[in-house]
């Protein structure tokens, strides 16, 4: 009993101190996954719009402005020369731009390999680096289980374990990891990169061999779409095809001739940047609002009570759309492609159905004893719900944010659908749909059909996601929990 009590007073960095074998092991590999792909890690965080947040700022604070705009510029630099360090999975490591000569085989791509071979041994290789530092992830956790926790159990191993035993859930979570691998290292899985393919084609060049005139020649990326583009009997550049340029197309190319797959790649962060950033403002007023109602209850729940239910009668699609077109031409819609704007609409406009969804839970929460106990003892309100009221609360949460998220996705790719979304040319799959509606009885129906099964294919996993984290939560709960398909209808437009 004694050396438990001891052991509880120990900090986690005394508990290390004491044991540190297994914590080195475990930060030595994971030192080692950081470094080889630190300026990737760097170059993402850089890859934000940092201007687009900071210039509105600095241009509206007179004096104090020009300071932060110094500051912010010193730490993009730093930044960018950070960004440029090499790394393991960079998309020039493993080349796969080249050209087929008839004498000399595969020219400029990786060990003379085919510009599809080479590409598919760079994502494989991608996932494989992804996959192996989400398992290292996960045996931290372990680690810290097994070895310095002070407990031998809590009721969060009970939800770890039912997880593990719930194989939807996790066919769920495979999934999104997959989205969300392909997402974060959009520059390296990509055949091609951004700039040359979408944002400048004209700006950047390609060099093939000219079988005619028996020689090789250089032409802009946006005249060798041209040629490769995909409008149904007129051309076709279908999936899984090296057109007569060398350049491999996974997934097709658009009608524009502009490759598919890459459009994607990079589309998969405008959708989860909206689906992520709406559900974390939506669930943050849920459980600010959930907490005030079921601790104050009377006049707050009203208020609460009365407020959900005027958002909720109103037409979301109407207001959204209306509140599209009013701020077209404000600085906001110009964050991040108008995916910020779109993002914090959704979020305004979801927080009804969560709070429903987890208010019920937090009424009875606050009825325990140990609530009542803690304002005996003449606890301060905010601590009582911060300590004993919201970690309950935010389990409930979370099952029904991973539910919604899918339905933000929905409803950006809806309104990019009808042109309202995000401001082109930056990709989103909505827009991939709508580009190819015309074709889809046609040899280019992957234009629609692919963006449409991975928009599919997300929002399942999503869904499979929270199935598992509400029976690993809940094992009580059914799988048709009526507050949970409230709370995911309510989340797109």
């Amino acid at each position: 009993m004694r050396n438990e009590t001891e052991r509880e007073d120990t900090t986690l960095v005394q508990r290390i101190r004491n044991n540190p074998g297994p914590a080195a092991r475990w930060g030595a590999v994971m030192a080692i996954l950081i470094a080889v792909e630190f300026g990737a890690l760097v170059g993402g965080l850089m890859a934000v719009p940092w201007g687009s947040i900071v210039n509105p700022i600095a241009d509206a604070i007179p004096v104090l402005g020009s300071i932060i705009a110094s500051i912010a510029s010193v730490f993009a630099g730093i930044g960018d020369r950070l960004a440029d360090l090499p790394t393991l999975l960079d998309r020039s490591l493993i080349p796969n731009r080249g050209y087929y000569h008839p004498e000399q085989g595969w020219v400029n791509t990786f060990l003379g390999l085919s510009s599809r071979h080479a590409w598919m041994l760079r994502v494989a290789l991608v996932y494989v680096y992804a996959f192996v530092f989400l398992y290292w992830a996960w045996r931290g956790y372990l680690v810290f289980r097994r070895h310095y926790r002070y407990a031998d159990w809590s009721p969060a191993d009970d939800i770890v374990d039912r997880f593990r035993g719930h194989s939807w859930g996790q066919f769920g979570l495979v999934i999104v990891a997959i989205f969300l691998i392909m997402a974060v290292f959009a520059p390296t899985v990509s055949p091609t990169t951004q700039e040359a393919n979408i944002m400048n084609p004209y700006g950047h060049n390609t060099t093939y061999y000219d079988a005619q005139l028996d020689t090789t020649r250089t032409v802009t990326v946006g005249l060798a779409n041209i040629q490769t583009t995909s409008k149904g009997a007129q051309s076709n550049v279908g999936p899984w095809t090296t057109d007569k340029f060398g350049r491999f197309h996974p997934f097709g190319t658009l009608p524009s001739g502009k490759d598919l797959f890459t459009f994607m790649a990079y589309g998969a962060r405008i959708s989860l940047f909206i689906g992520i950033f709406a559900s974390t403002i939506a669930g943050g007023i849920a459980l600010s609002l959930a907490l005030l109602t079921a601790y104050y209850q009377g006049l707050a729940d009203l208020t609460a009570v009365v407020t959900a239910d005027a958002f909720s009668a109103m037409p979301q699609l109407l207001v959204l759309i209306m509140l599209l077109e009013v701020l077209k031409n404000h600085w906001i819609k110009e964050i991040y492609s108008g995916a910020f704007l779109l993002a914090l609409l959704f979020g305004i406009w979801g927080w009804m159905y969560l709070w429903r969804a987890v208010r019920g839970p937090a009424f009875q929460i606050v009825e325990n004893e140990w609530v009542l106990a803690a304002e005996g003892f003449g606890e301060r309100p905010w601590n009582i719900v911060r300590k004993h009221v919201a970690p309950y609360i935010i389990s409930y949460l979370l099952i029904y944010l991973s539910m919604s998220l899918g339905g933000y996705i929905v409803g950006a790719a809806g309104l990019s659908y009808l042109g309202l979304g995000v401001l082109p040319p930056t990709p989103e799959w909505g827009r991939a749909i709508a580009m190819g509606q015309g074709l889809i009885q046609t040899r280019s129906w992957h234009i629609s059909i692919i963006p449409g099964v991975a928009i599919t294919l997300l929002v399942l996993g999503f869904n499979a996601f929270g199935d598992g984290i509400r029976d690993a939560i809940d094992p009580q709960s059914s799988g048709d929990d009526a507050a949970a398909e409230t709370a995911a209808a309510g989340g797109g437009a």
